[in-house]
């Protein structure tokens, strides 16, 4: 998903509403899941003022990662910073991953009853 030109001045791609939702969906904190069938570990933090979302993903079997940030702006209006890598790769992650339906205790996994 490529921003469009106008003169000097690229304009950020549109971030789409089931981009928000599934983005809402992922606690704070860390959390173990899924993309294409690979585990993955994520960490997301959300300032106090609920302006800026920062998620770091990293796959727990390879070297793949996913990292940016997520700025609201003024009304509805929002900014996707991706950490290296395009807005395409990271909306098709927050998409895709599915966490997992475990909880982790110190260093044991518990599955939820």
């Amino acid at each position: 998903m490529s921003g469009t030109m106008n003169g000097d001045r690229q304009t950020p791609p549109a971030v789409p509403a089931t981009f928000e939702y599934a983005l809402a969906r992922l606690s704070d904190g860390y959390v173990d899941g899924n993309f294409s069938g690979r585990p993955w570990g994520v960490t997301v933090k959300r300032s106090e003022d609920g302006k800026r979302i920062w998620l770091y993903g990293e796959a727990l079997a390879g070297t793949d990662i996913v990292s940016f940030n997520l700025y609201r702006l003024a009304g509805s209006r929002m900014i996707l910073k991706p950490c290296e890598m395009s807005s395409t790769k990271v909306i098709d992650f927050v998409l895709g991953f599915e966490p997992s339906t475990r909880e982790r205790c110190g260093s044991m996994t518990m599955t939820e009853k």
